[in-house]
């Protein structure tokens, strides 16, 4: 009898080591010896005593998986994979901003400088105006002339 038990929740770690490398993993577990035990029904301390070479051999085969596909959790690589997009967002939407504030910047230069042109273009108008309208301009003697290029 107690070598039927023993077979019997050998076979059920066995199942459940299967069930959870292969990503079909229960809400609410995860691809771990505490979820290992739990849905094999087998107490985590009989586990760790009665059945270490199954412990071992799950422990194994995880970190196998891991290296050959990534996480057998599908629900860990999903998080890992969102993570990784959330990181890559975050960059995009920083490097989005400083564009936005250096066409700011370029915007308000661009107004200032449109701005003094404007100016400037109102002035040279008013020169050639009182240019045009001599009553307004004054001839200098030749000496002040003279001296003036020195």
């Amino acid at each position: 009898m107690p070598n039927d038990r023993h077979a019997n929740a050998e076979s059920r770690l066995k199942a459940a080591m299967d069930q959870l490398l292969a990503g079909d993993i229960p809400e609410g577990l995860r691809c771990d010896i505490k979820s290992l035990s739990i849905l094999a029904a087998v107490p985590r301390a009989t586990l760790y005593r009665t059945y270490p070479h199954i412990k071992e051999e799950f422990e194994n085969r995880l970190g196998t998986a891991r290296e050959a596909t990534g996480e057998p959790d599908p629900r860990l690589a999903q998080i890992d994979r969102l993570k990784a997009e959330v990181s890559s967002l975050k960059g995009r939407l920083s490097r989005m901003k400083e564009e936005a504030s250096e066409a700011s910047e370029a915007s308000e230069f661009k107004t200032l400088a449109l701005s003094r042109l404007a100016e400037q273009h109102d002035e040279i108008q008013r020169l050639r105006a009182a240019l045009q309208d001599s009553g307004n301009v004054r001839t200098l003697p030749v000496r002040a002339r003279i001296a003036a290029d020195r």
